[in-house]
């Protein structure tokens, strides 16, 4: 029988309770058993703790004949959750012609009650560990079917580039194709570390959504290249769509530093123009303007409701625009959740040109500010 790995946290609750009986000179010896399925598939019965604690292995229970005979000394107190058995407490006493005294029997019945719920939890917890591995080795293999035309891709497109030459006017566009050719196995990069590296975490051990996700290997990333990426994509996303698109007009020096926030505002400033992009009219002009002061996503679209304008940051909400439209309302609830974890804002405002005086006068203008160092 293979023996299952249990807590740490559940076997010292089991040692409290047994070591509770040292007091107690009418118990001989008490055992807990786990019930759990054998080599041939049977139920049997797995010793996780006893009082007190004897050096020799005790045999299973369906082995050991002596525990076949009735005695007036033995008593069974079931581990239950429900009508399902989780296990059971085995009692010993020292012989004696007395009846069971009440309080011990009161003692045990209400210690199998307490063992009986931990058990339950315990098991419940290496169910969605089993699931959490299940689920890591399907992501791991989705990962390897995935990387074979990922890079098929990238082949196909530098042969390309080589093909056209570098003087035609489609170079750019099969660059863009390459970069999220490379953007994308980032992704898989990423999603392989999964199951070897933890997410990191906040001060309040909420954890942060990294988009493009950040590797342990990449120590010369700033916040303006994990955003000029985005911006490449959004133009030509609005290139397709036949409306305008502006790109930032300055890069600040805080763009090309390096902190543990510039994943985070990767992440944000993705959420912010997919928003732009799904919502706003066709024939609006969408652009990303960096200062000093912040980051803001703005397009020409009617201006948000008044009304609306905080509920937009509340998840699962979705405005009179968004309503008819496929979505599930997180995105700007996520953005303004990250902007907080790394000490900043996001804000709505229906002038752009608060922002910086050569944007439009009306329109939807989202604000991430950010607290620099």
């Amino acid at each position: 029988m293979i023996s299952m790995q249990y807590s740490e946290r559940f076997l010292n609750f089991v040692q409290q309770q047994l070591t509770s009986f040292q007091a107690d000179h009418e118990l001989e010896h008490v055992v807990v058993y786990v019930a759990r399925s054998g080599d041939s598939g049977s139920p049997t019965l797995e010793v996780v703790g006893q009082w007190p604690q004897l050096e020799k292995v005790l045999q299973p229970v369906e082995t050991d004949t002596a525990l076949r005979t009735p005695s007036s000394n033995r008593r069974w107190y079931p581990l239950q959750e429900g009508s399902i058995l989780l296990g059971v407490i085995r009692a010993e006493r020292i012989p004696a012609e007395e009846e069971w005294p009440d309080l011990l029997d009161q003692r045990l019945q209400s210690i199998s009650i307490s063992l009986a719920n931990s058990l339950a939890s315990e098991l419940e917890r290496k169910r969605l560990l089993d699931q959490l591995e299940d689920q890591k080795e399907q992501i791991s293999l989705m990962v390897h079917q995935l990387r074979n035309p990922l890079a098929a891709l990238g082949t196909y497109a530098k042969l390309l580039l080589r093909k056209i030459g570098p003087e035609s006017e489609h170079e750019n566009l099969v660059k863009g194709l390459m970069n999220e050719q490379a953007q994308v196995n980032k992704y898989l990069s990423a999603l392989d570390q999964l199951s070897q590296v933890k997410l990191p975490q906040t001060d309040d051990g909420s954890t942060r959504l990294l988009l493009p996700p950040l590797l342990p290997a990449e120590t010369s990333i700033s916040i303006k290249s994990l955003i000029a990426p985005l911006i490449e994509r959004a133009e030509a996303r609005a290139n397709l769509q036949g409306r305008k698109w502006f790109s930032p007009s300055q890069w600040p020096i805080w763009m090309e530093s390096r902190s543990i926030s510039e994943g985070i505002i990767a992440e944000i400033v993705a959420n912010l123009l997919e928003n732009a992009f799904r919502y706003s009219p066709s024939q609006a002009s969408i652009g990303i303007e960096v200062t000093e002061e912040g980051i803001c996503v703005w397009d020409e679209g009617t201006p948000i409701n008044e009304e609306e304008r905080e509920k937009i940051f509340e998840k699962g909400f979705r405005g009179e625009s968004g309503s008819k439209m496929s979505g599930s309302g997180i995105g700007l609830a996520l953005a303004r959740d990250l902007a907080r974890q790394v000490g900043g804002n996001l804000r709505l405002v229906v002038n752009p040109s608060m922002f910086k005086n050569s944007l439009p006068e009306s329109g939807n203008a989202f604000i991430f500010n950010l607290e620099l160092e």
